[in-house]
C-alpha cells in the first residue's frame, strides 16, 4: 500500500484520517512462517532472513498449520536495528485486507502485545519490531506527530484514512507529506546527496519510448525517439533520470505538464519503481510554493469549525453530540467516543491551549483488552467503508 504525496489536505481531515510520524528507513514487507522470518525489499529483494518472536517465526516458535502465517507492512529503522511496525496485512493465518485502517491499526498494538516480538534481541529474536504510534488526525494529534518526540529519526507523516482497506499500489486513501521540520529530506538529491539545481524525475521507458510514471493508470510525461534509445544502448523497463526546468513546467488542473525533458543517466539500481505523478507534483510545490503545516492546521480548523455548525442543529433536534466529547468544542467520531468512553482525555482545540498530558495513540487502548475490542467491532460496523512500499 503506498501512499500518494499530499498537494493538499483531503476533505474532513480531522474526523476521517489517522497521522503519524513515518520512520526513515527501509520500507519492507516481513512475512513470518514455518519457522523463519524473511524481510523483502519494495524490488522483491531480501533484506535479512532471521529468527523472530513473530507467530512461526523462528523453529522454537513453530505452531499451528502451514497456513499460520504472518505479513507485517515496516520500515526498517537501521540506527536501533529496529522494524517498526505501519501496517499489518495478515496475523496467523487470518487476512486484514478487507478490513478498515482504523481496525488494523488496533490490531497492530493488540496482537503484537501477545507476543515477545517487542522485547530486545536474543538468539531466537534478531530484531526488535516496535509500532509506531497513531493518532486521530485532530489538532493534538497532527501536533503531537509532527512535533512530539520518536525513538525513531523522522522522514515525514504518514495519513491514512480510516475507512482504507489495505491495497495494493498507489492510492489516496494513504498520503505522504513533509517539510524541513520533520525530514531531512524534503527535495530530492542527486546521487551525490546533493539537492539539483532543476527538479529531477524519474521516469519508466516503454516499448514505444514513452516516458510514465508508476501511476495505475501511468502518467505520460514525455517519449525518446529510437535512435538516442538506440545510441544511449537503452532498454524497454529501464528507470531514466531527467532533469525539469521550471519553464517547461505548466499545472492545469492540478496536473503537471512537462513540455521537455533532458536525460541525466539511470538512477540507482536499488531503484525499483518509477516516481508517481503525486510526487513529482510534490517535488515542484516544495521548490515554489510547499504546503505548509500552517495549511494542515486551517484545513483541521476549518473542519472543526463545520462540526461545531453541525453540532448546533443537531442541538436544535434534541441530540448533542459535542457533550459525548467533554465540551472540548468539536464534534467526536466514533473513535473518539471509543477513547472517551476509556478516559482519554484529547485537551483543548488549539496546540497552545493543549492539555499537559498529550493525546494518547489511537490504538493504545488495545491495553483494555477484549472488551474493548467488542465496542471497537460494534463502532465500525457503523461506519461506510471505501473501496479499496513508500518510495
Amino acid at each position: 500500500m503506498l501512499p500518494e504525496w499530499m498537494a493538499d489536505a483531503p476533505p474532513h481531515l480531522a474526523t476521517d484520517w489517522h497521522v503519524f510520524a513515518r520512520p526513515a528507513g527501509k520500507r519492507c514487507l516481513v512475512v513470518s512462517c514455518n519457522g523463519i522470518t524473511i524481510s523483502r525489499l519494495r524490488n522483491g529483494s531480501i533484506l535479512h532472513r532471521f529468527p523472530s518472536a513473530l507467530p512461526n517465526g523462528s523453529k522454537r516458535d513453530i505452531s499451528g498449520p502451514a497456513s499460520s502465517y504472518s505479513i507485517l507492512d515496516c520500515i526498517f529503522h537501521e540506527p536501533d536495528e529496529t522494524y517498526y511496525i505501519i501496517d499489518m496485512i495478515c496475523w496467523r493465518g487470518y487476512s486484514l485486507y478487507d478490513c478498515t485502517a482504523e481496525f488494523r491499526f488496533f490490531w497492530v498494538n493488540s496482537k503484537l502485545m501477545e507476543t515477545t516480538a517487542g522485547d530486545p534481541p536474543s538468539t531466537y529474536h534478531r530484531y526488535r519490531f516496535s509500532a509506531v504510534p497513531i493518532y486521530e488526525c485532530t489538532l493534538q494529534g497532527l501536533q503531537a506527530a509532527y512535533s512530539g518526540s520518536t525513538p525513531y529519526v523522522k522522514d515525514g507523516l504518514l495519513f491514512y484514512n480510516k475507512h482504507a482497506h489495505y491495497l495494493a499500489g498507489i492510492t489516496p486513501l494513504a498520503l505522504v507529506w513533509k517539510d524541513e521540520a520533520c525530514s531531512q529530506y524534503v527535495i530530492d538529491t542527486d546521487s551525490k546527496g546533493q539537492v539539483p539545481s532543476e527538479q529531477h524525475i524519474v521516469l519508466d521507458l516503454q516499448e514505444d519510448g514513452k516516458l510514465t510514471t508508476s501511476d495505475d493508470p501511468p502518467v505520460v510525461f514525455g517519449s525518446l525517439d529510437n535512435e538516442f534509445i538506440q545510441k544511449s544502448n537503452l532498454r524497454p523497463g529501464n528507470l531514466l533520470r531527467f532533469a525539469v526546468k521550471d519553464e517547461r513546467v505548466k499545472l492545469v488542473d492540478g496536473k503537471m505538464e512537462i513540455s521537455e525533458l533532458q536525460f541525466v543517466g539511470k538512477p540507482n539500481r536499488a531503484r525499483a519503481f518509477a516516481d508517481s505523478h503525486s510526487k513529482a507534483l510534490f517535488q515542484y510545490a516544495a521548490r515554489h510554493a510547499p504546503l505548509r503545516i500552517e495549511d494542515l492546521v486551517a484545513s483541521i480548523q476549518s473542519n472543526n469549525m463545520e462540526l461545531e455548525s453541525t453540532d448546533v442543529e443537531m442541538e436544535g433536534k434534541g441530540t448533542n453530540v459535542r457533550k459525548l466529547g467533554g465540551g472540548h468544542g468539536h464534534a467526536c467520531s466514533e473513535s473518539e467516543a471509543m477513547l472517551l468512553i476509556f478516559g482519554v482525555g484529547w485537551g483543548g482545540d488549539y496546540w497552545d491551549r493543549m492539555a499537559p498530558q498529550r493525546p494518547r495513540p489511537v490504538a493504545a487502548a488495545a491495553e483494555n483488552g477484549g472488551s474493548l475490542l467488542h465496542l471497537h467491532l460494534h463502532l465500525h460496523a457503523t461506519l461506510p467503508v471505501a473501496d479499496g512500499m513508500d518510495e
